[in-house]
């Protein structure tokens, strides 16, 4: 009898296998599936049958859209690259309308991503899969990086006079990891465990000011003369202290 039932649960997740599949929802059940399961896990915390028995399917069916587990997540990695990708352009929106303002949007738009799509970031940044070695995965990886390195080519260009101009790559790559540092900070809840003294964007402003003024950069986010234009006769209005806002 036993036997029995198990041979109908079987057949009975084949036809939700065989439907899902023939409606084109397969591929995108199982994504969610597993955009659920590493809400509840994390990354490393779930398995190949996990995500089927998720979306209510055979253990077999989700090799008809992956090849593996790893191949899942990728999928999953790559769309969130992709979705940080156009939240950072539109933050940066080319440097409008000043660098510096335009700096500390990204680094916002930064912090929203990883505290609005955790499970995404998860997968991008925690599931330890080998970038290089997907390059569709890689490039969307680069392309949202690309976001970042075009903001630190814009600040490093306005290093003032006597202050060696810094490599943008080096920059960007220092930004990035602050970045990274903080939003895995709060996206883990250990804000929630742990009084901390400032909020995550507190926190990224106050690194990144440290961090200019180590390299001999103003933190008085002044336009300078080449961005302020045909106005710049007028004396502008100065806006709060710091490229990422006025710690509170």
């Amino acid at each position: 009898m036993s036997w029995r039932k198990d041979q109908r649960d079987q057949q009975r997740e084949q036809r939700r296998a065989e439907r899902g599949y023939h409606h084109g929802n397969l591929k995108e059940a199982l994504l969610q599936a597993a955009l659920d399961l590493i809400a509840q896990k994390g990354a490393a915390g779930f398995t190949f049958a996990d995500a089927a028995r998720m979306a209510g399917v055979s253990p077999a069916a989700p090799y008809r859209h992956f090849r593996d587990r790893d191949e899942l997540l990728a999928s999953i990695a790559q769309r969130g690259f992709e979705q940080f990708e156009q939240q950072l352009t539109q933050a940066w929106d080319d440097g409008r309308p000043d660098t510096v303002t335009a700096f500390e949007r990204v680094g916002k738009a930064y912090l929203r991503f990883a505290r609005e799509e955790p499970s995404f970031y998860s997968a991008m940044f925690e599931s330890g899969l080998p970038v290089d070695g997907n390059p569709p995965l890689q490039a969307a990886s680069e392309r949202a990086f690309g976001i970042i390195r075009a903001a630190a080519e814009r600040l490093a260009a306005l290093a003032p006079p006597g202050v060696t101009r810094p490599p943008a790559m080096m920059m960007a790559l220092h930004i990035w990891s602050m970045s990274h540092g903080v939003a895995s900070l709060f996206a883990r809840g250990d804000a929630a465990r742990r009084k901390l003294p400032m909020s995550a964007e507190d926190l990224l402003e106050a690194e990144v000011l440290i961090y200019l003024r180590g390299l001999g950069f103003p933190t008085d986010r002044r336009p300078p003369p080449n961005e302020q234009g045909a106005k710049s006769a007028e004396p502008p209005p100065v806006p709060p202290a710091g490229p990422w806002g006025r710690p509170k």
